[in-house]
């Protein structure tokens, strides 16, 4: 039998939105690797601008919680998915994370057409 369970992000969307709006304005790195975020890029793209939960909500973390939620590139958390900080950190920093296809990032044309 497949238990149902929701997500708990999704649960108080404007509790959430303020969480994350706090993030984006106090936070300009990100927490795992460190280097500066684009905050103009929209959500989906690789190095877009997510809200990572130093203790995840997987594990009981709070997704309401400022002092539980960092700034982080859309890779990086996703390679973090629910484990430590640490162990992200380390295969951040051994190059995966840097294995962003030139295609897969947006693309800048000079002027207006």
């Amino acid at each position: 039998m497949n238990q149902h369970r929701s997500n708990p992000r999704k649960t108080n969307g404007h509790r959430r939105r303020q969480i994350q709006a706090r993030v984006l304005a106090a936070y300009d790195t990100c927490h795992l690797c460190g280097r500066p975020v684009d905050k103009s890029l929209p959500a989906g793209l690789p190095g877009s601008p997510e809200v990572d939960e130093i203790i995840p909500v997987s594990k009981g973390g709070s997704p309401y919680s400022f002092s539980n939620c960092y700034l982080a590139h859309r890779w990086c958390n996703r390679i973090r998915s629910n484990h430590s900080v640490e162990w992200a950190r380390q295969h951040i920093e051994h190059g995966h994370a840097t294995d962003i296809k030139p295609t897969s990032m947006p693309l800048t044309t000079s002027g207006d057409w």
